[in-house]
């Protein structure tokens, strides 16, 4: 449409950008400790950015980027995943050039577009599983993390402002196994230096592999500032179950299964080892390797013990 140029004949609107700088400015400076978000749709750079180097301000820009690519490829049959590895993958990109809010907001469960559990695939097994692989790539990726209430206990509802969370449901094994499992994600994410220490910054992240498209694997490395604290994520979005699978790892020794989201604890078939001992040779560029039996639509997260 038609636009009438600033002062300097560009499409820029100088008094807004302004007016956003200056109400960072100010809330910052009378209430220190206070965070301000924005949810923003173009490629406007330094939306968190302090104002002082040209950005507005803002301490998080939510990912729409990376909710948009997510929830297409999680939406999918897994049978047809290995075909769409991008989606995953993608947002790493980009991933630093703000700090980013990974948002699952109300604005995904209105309007027909369902509740997360009815989002995902399959049968109601599958649904579950799906979900909690879901949430702990979420919650392992860079960026900090944005769910909207009802998503962790599973409400098959969408969100209807005129009637209360179907509370009811946590009298279902299933749904218990859900919220415990957020609950103990955003413990980890407290807990373990690797997921928060440095989570904006490119230090803080090594992709293992994402080659095996076939399988709908991927794997990465979340650090610390510490060179002894990280752990090692590997991401399963097939129902099929991996035995012996080789992944490299930074150092040998025992690797203990920090969460694995296909627990009976949380609902799932309970696949999967305990720990895992790691031995000297090179495997996807790591010095390092374990051969892993990795659970079905599951997430390992695995820390090296001691």
């Amino acid at each position: 449409g038609e636009w009438v140029p600033n002062k300097y004949g560009g499409r820029e609107n100088i008094e807004a950008i302004n007016l956003l700088r200056n109400v960072n400015d100010v809330l910052h400076s009378l209430f220190p400790g206070v965070i301000t978000f924005a949810e923003e749709s173009t490629s406007w750079g330094g939306v968190s950015r302090p104002t002082g180097t040209g950005g507005l301000g803002f301490d998080y820009k939510w990912n729409m980027g990376w909710r948009n690519d997510t929830l297409s490829y999680i939406e999918r049959e897994p049978i047809h995943r290995k075909y769409h590895q991008d989606q995953l993958t993608f947002s790493l990109i980009y991933a630093f050039s703000e700090h980013f809010t990974l948002p699952f907001s109300h604005d995904e469960v209105v309007h027909m577009k369902q509740s997360m559990l009815s989002k995902m695939p399959g049968d109601d097994w599958q649904k579950f599983a799906n979900l909690r692989l879901l949430y702990s790539y979420m919650y392992t990726h860079p960026g900090k993390n944005l769910l909207f209430m009802g998503g962790e206990f599973g409400q098959w509802s969408e969100w209807n402002h005129e009637n209360s969370l179907d509370w009811h449901l946590l009298e279902w094994e299933k749904h218990k196994g859900l919220q415990q499992l957020v609950k103990d994600l955003n413990k980890v994410s407290k807990t373990e230096k690797a997921l928060h220490e440095i989570d904006g910054d490119w230090r803080g992240f090594e992709w293992i592999d994402v080659s095996d498209a076939d399988n709908s694997l991927i794997s990465y490395i979340r650090r610390g500032k510490n060179a002894d604290d990280f752990i090692v994520v590997i991401l399963n979005f097939t129902p099929t179950v991996h035995y012996g699978y080789q992944v490299g790892v930074p150092k040998d020794g025992v690797y203990n299964v920090l969460m694995n989201t296909d627990s009976e604890y949380y609902g799932g078939s309970n696949a999967g080892d305990s720990a895992i001992q790691a031995k000297w040779g090179d495997w996807h560029n790591q010095p390092a390797y374990i051969n892993v039996t990795i659970p079905p639509l599951a997430a390992l997260i695995l820390k090296p013990k001691g």
